[in-house]
């Protein structure tokens, strides 16, 4: 009973931290059909919602389109990320992108890499039906917020480890995708509290009902590696994207609110830098004034800091949707015009 009850906290604190919507500041409409709750593999457990994902189809004709994959945030306590596409989905069908939401178990469900196992089946089963979707399965994309924007990132820079392939859903196909965003998407745990704004981990010990911040036994993190996260430093780096960052990686854009009380901006940066280092294509976006928020892509936010590699290409003054979406086209090529 206990345990059910701190799970329902921090469900309703981490519902709480991201209602906000991302402002769709251009191009937005219903032309779409969506395809909802499609298993790529069989759920585990029996009636989770793991290992569903919905598509949105654009209604404007063409075939071969890029591919969107999103993924929100919980903490990893839920199995539901896939909803967040549903607010993406008008403005990038609109831009001519197949949209995927993808859901991945839950750290009650299945500790780490069982989550990193599951983007990538999802991605192997859109590649095995690409034909069937109308999508180019050489141009893929994957974003997510917070913990979604931590296993997009993971997805991104682990596309040709084998060992972290995993043996669910379709096997066969690559899980390799060719563009990340990552949206305040945590990185190394072990270093998140020596990071977080002063006062930030008080606040989130009431939140959650913990005493020691993410180093907490109870943690979003120690959930997630199945053990208190200072007892198990090797499986904290098997979980961190930048342990596996080579020039090899796709391009990324990094983007977090300078007012995170809850995943340190530091853990933005430090992925930032090693992509810099390895030669990535990367731009980075510290937006002033913004939290751990899905409003972090609105347009009405103040200008952001802007880091990028050399290789980047230019970078518009904020995250916004459009700014996301010109990333996806300098990076995938544009998608199809209308039939």
């Amino acid at each position: 009973m206990k345990r059910r009850r701190v799970l329902g906290l921090v469900l309703t604190v981490v519902a709480v931290m991201f209602a906000g919507e991302p402002a769709a500041d251009a191009g937005t409409g219903p032309g779409f059909d969506a395809r909802t709750d499609l298993a790529y593999a069989p759920a585990q457990p029996a009636g989770s919602r793991g290992h569903l994902l919905d598509l949105y189809l654009p209604r404007s004709g063409g075939r071969s389109r890029p591919l969107l994959v999103a993924m929100g945030g919980s903490g990893w306590h839920g199995d539901d990320g896939k909803a967040y596409a549903a607010q993406l989905a008008p403005f990038f069908t609109g831009a001519g992108y197949v949209v995927a939401g993808v859901s991945t178990r839950s750290s009650s469900q299945a500790v780490f890499p069982a989550q990193l196992h599951d983007v990538k089946a999802a991605i192997r089963w859109l590649r095995a039906h690409a034909t069937t979707y109308g999508i180019d399965p050489g141009r893929i994309a994957v974003l997510g917020d917070s913990s979604g924007g931590w296993t997009a990132a993971m997805a991104g820079v682990t596309g040709h480890v084998a060992a972290l392939e995993g043996d669910v859903g379709v096997t066969g196909p690559p899980s390799d995708v060719q563009a990340v965003v990552d949206l305040y998407g945590p990185t190394d745990f072990l270093r998140m509290d020596a990071h977080m704004r002063p006062g930030a981990c008080d606040t989130f010990n009431r939140s959650f009902g913990l005493t020691d911040c993410h180093s907490d036994p109870r943690s979003p993190e120690s959930a997630l590696l199945g053990r208190p996260i200072r007892t198990v430093p090797d499986r904290v780096e098997q979980a961190n994207p930048i342990t596996y960052v080579t020039g090899r990686a796709p391009a990324f854009l990094i983007a977090h609110g300078e007012l995170d009380g809850l995943v340190p901006t530091r853990q933005s940066e430090m992925l930032f830098d090693a992509l810099a280092a390895a030669g990535v294509p990367a731009t980075y976006y510290l937006v002033p004034g913004a939290g751990h928020d899905k409003r972090i892509v609105s347009p009405a936010n103040r200008p952001a800091i802007v880091r990028r590699t050399a290789g980047a290409g230019p970078a518009g003054t904020r995250p916004t949707l459009t700014t996301i979406e010109e990333f996806l086209r300098r990076t995938l090529g544009p998608a199809p015009a209308p039939a």
